[in-house]
């Protein structure tokens, strides 16, 4: 059974939701010292895993979508763009805030610029600037075929972004290495694409 435009909608307060609640339990859990003795760290890494979850659930709507047969959950897709957006955000303004402690953008552009896995962190979330820019219909129309093309680029945030968490941890764990693996399998369940690409 296909999902109907009203079930789309309150899917989307789901995700709304599901998106929003944990900057609540964040915030509560810094206020109330619930967070270990590195509470920067922790909300350094808080953030980025879940820039990372929501990249890959953005990744994951269009297979849903295509093999499910429900073609409404495109509808989605957007929303979960921009909170994976706003969470990388979060994920910057903790780290020049909390890890550097300064305004000072000379010092964090020299960071960004000096330290490997920083370099892919900024790269991608310039990406996801340039794509929750450009997500709104109008836009589209007017890009065009470019709109497309542009937005393929967040392809590359599903190959740096891990690579990113992979390189910033100090001890390879679990964690990051299952996410690097989704963001594998979400990119192979593309291969047709991407051998269009390569004709």
């Amino acid at each position: 059974m296909r999902l109907t435009a009203k079930q789309i909608t309150c899917l989307k307060v789901v995700l709304h939701l599901a998106a929003f609640l944990p900057f609540v339990w964040l915030f509560y859990a810094a206020n109330q010292g619930l967070l270990s003795a590195d509470p920067a760290k922790d909300i350094q890494h808080f953030t980025g895993r879940m820039a990372l979850k929501l990249l890959l659930a953005t990744l994951l709507v269009t297979p849903l979508a295509r093999y499910g047969k429900q073609p409404l959950l495109i509808r989605t897709r957007r929303l979960l763009g921009l909170w994976c957006f706003a969470w990388a955000t979060l994920h910057l303004v903790s780290y020049a805030m909390l890890e550097l402690g300064i305004n000072n953008l000379a010092l964090l552009g020299r960071e960004l610029v000096t330290r490997p896995y920083l370099t892919l962190g900024i790269i991608s979330w310039l990406v996801l600037l340039s794509l929750a820019a450009t997500s709104t219909q109008s836009l589209q129309r007017k890009l065009g075929p470019r709109w497309q093309k542009l937005h393929n680029f967040v392809y590359l945030v599903a190959i740096l972004a891990p690579i990113h968490y992979l390189w910033s941890v100090k001890v390879i764990s679990p964690q990051p290495l299952l996410y690097a693996l989704g963001a594998i399998i979400l990119l192979a369940l593309r291969y047709k694409k991407f051998r269009q690409w390569r004709r």
